[in-house]
């Protein structure tokens, strides 16, 4: 997940301003900087979307953020990731737990992905139970709330 790969190299621009000066002395985020250079260099490369096809999506969270891949399956039933979406939490979210930071990930694909998800059926490739608790929780942030009044499972 990107947000967990750049988490240490997020944290170097905290309370910076755009002219500071970052100190890059830790091993942890030349580790970091290494990683997410491999990463954006090898496959897979992001694949036109086919509308007539079934989007499968897929969530997952962690303690430092959430990672979203929107894919499509081709004839040859392979995989093919169209979209890549992560985050990184803010100190208030994480200390979430783990069914609502599953959630935020829900969150996140209502507001970037409504459009290309309002009027198609999709493969929720993540435990059912974070769905059916934010469309059930009666306790629920305006976000949560958004989301669970414009989606149907």
């Amino acid at each position: 997940m990107f947000s967990s790969l750049a988490a240490p190299l997020t944290e170097l621009l905290k309370g910076k301003s755009k002219k500071g000066y970052i100190a890059w002395t830790s091993p942890e985020c030349q580790e970091s900087f290494v990683q997410l250079k491999e990463k954006l260099s090898t496959n897979p490369v992001l694949y036109a979307p086919d509308f007539k096809r079934q989007f499968i999506l897929q969530t997952d969270a962690s303690d430092t953020g959430i990672g979203i891949v929107l894919a499509q399956r081709n004839d040859r039933g392979e995989e093919n990731p169209i979209l890549y979406l992560s985050k990184k939490f803010s100190d208030a979210e994480k200390v979430y737990c783990t069914t609502e930071k599953e959630c935020a990930a829900i969150v996140l694909c209502s507001k970037n992905l409504i459009v290309t998800l309002m009027d198609i059926r999709n493969l929720f490739r993540q435990t059912i139970t974070h769905w059916i608790w934010l469309k059930q929780c009666r306790n629920k942030s305006a976000p949560y709330a958004l989301v669970s009044c414009t989606t149907t499972i």
